[in-house]
């Protein structure tokens, strides 16, 4: 028997996000039994947990082996703490310094990296009495955010012995983990740091999703895992023999045929008519379109499921529908079409489009309803 949990759902729309939390918890335990069991675990939660729901998702994960929860902003945090999440949050994005004292307020930990956020976080600690909690983020090689690991030995003494702050841990993030080269250098360049420092009682990351896959590195004893829980693959370098954790795809889009009609020989489907009938065909429209996150460049080039066949997506996708052919299928107006499943996933929309599944999953967020199955 399926069961369903509903968030955010309108009611008037027959189309949705469907994400499996058994699913989810399997991808999970899946990465948690890789992991040695005194090295702690970070769920990335953040872009509402790549579209698929962060509220919802971040019991399970917690309950499947996970430590803590990674957002990008303080209002992730916030939206959690108001769903009563009270696990270790951590900010993985850079933090305005008038958001500290909300920080401290709802025990979110934020990352610190330059002399103006130690100064901001002095000050909060003078008004409210509450050391903030930080980890410092140290810059090996992304060029995005954090502090040069040539001025990172310097800058993590000072926050160690400011006073006003509650230093909870160190990291950093790989840019090219599929890139064993690379990576490397960036690892040497965290050494370098990390042995210069007394780290004790605190947590140390650096190994991101396919980091905590591919590479065992012993100056870090807590990983951060993200795409890979929802059942979604990254690259992986080609010569990695070792674990590929077994995963299971969480999210699923479908939407049920609002009209069925034929399209004769030859005519245009869609604006601009990028398809032509070729014969009598049955055409059937959804109500889901490049407004609900599936880009107009799928056009042509995608198919959805119904009742057990492959039916062809025709046309321009519009705004807020998309048409299929789905001549010789027996359906009839409220079968479900179903655009993405373990069968059909993201990856290939990734590949049509040039780009990563990531993207892909946070798009779906914008207005579709998700329903949640176990």
């Amino acid at each position: 028997m399926k069961n369903i949990r509903q968030t955010n759902v309108n009611i008037h729309r027959d189309s949705w996000v469907e994400i499996n939390i058994e699913n989810l918890a399997h991808n999970a335990k899946e990465i948690r039994k890789n992991v040695p069991s005194d090295t702690k675990l970070l769920a990335v939660v953040k872009a509402d947990s790549y579209g698929h729901g962060s509220i919802m998702l971040a019991p399970t994960l917690l309950a499947s082996g996970f430590d803590m929860l990674g957002v990008a902003s303080i209002d992730e945090g916030v939206d959690l703490r108001k769903a009563k999440i009270n696990c270790e949050i951590l900010v993985l994005g850079a933090v305005p310094v008038w958001a500290v004292e909300t920080a401290i307020s709802e025990d979110i930990a934020i990352p610190v990296f330059s002399d103006v956020q130690l100064e901001a976080c002095k000050s909060a600690f003078e008004r409210t009495g509450i050391k903030p909690k930080v980890h410092v983020k140290i810059d090996t090689g992304m060029n995005r955010i954090g502090i040069s690991h040539k001025n990172a030995v310097e800058f993590i003494k000072k926050v160690q012995t400011c006073g006003f702050v509650d230093l909870k841990g160190i990291f950093t993030h790989l840019a090219v983990s599929e890139d064993r080269v690379q990576t490397q250098v960036q690892i040497d360049r965290w050494n370098g740091v990390i042995d210069k420092i007394d780290t004790k009682g605190l947590l140390l990351h650096i190994q991101n999703t396919v980091g905590t896959v591919c590479y065992e590195i012993p100056r870090s004893n807590m990983r951060r895992v993200g795409i890979a829980l929802y059942g979604l693959y990254t690259d992986i370098p080609k010569d990695n023999y070792g674990f590929r954790p077994k995963l299971k795809p969480v999210m699923s889009l479908k939407g049920r045929i609002v009209h069925i009609h034929t399209a004769d020989d030859g005519e245009g489907v869609s604006y601009g008519f990028t398809y032509r009938a070729d014969g009598q065909r049955t055409i059937a429209t959804i109500p889901v379109g490049y407004a609900d996150g599936v880009s107009r460049g799928l056009s042509n080039k995608i198919y959805g499921t119904l009742n057990g066949k492959k039916v062809p997506q025709v046309g321009n996708i519009t705004m807020d529908q998309m048409m299929f052919d789905i001549t010789g299928v027996n359906a009839e107006n409220g079968d479900v079409i179903t655009l993405l499943d373990e069968n059909n996933t993201v990856d290939n929309w990734a590949n049509i489009l040039g780009t990563i599944n990531y993207e892909l999953t946070c798009r779906l967020k914008v207005r579709l309803p998700r329903v949640y199955t176990r």
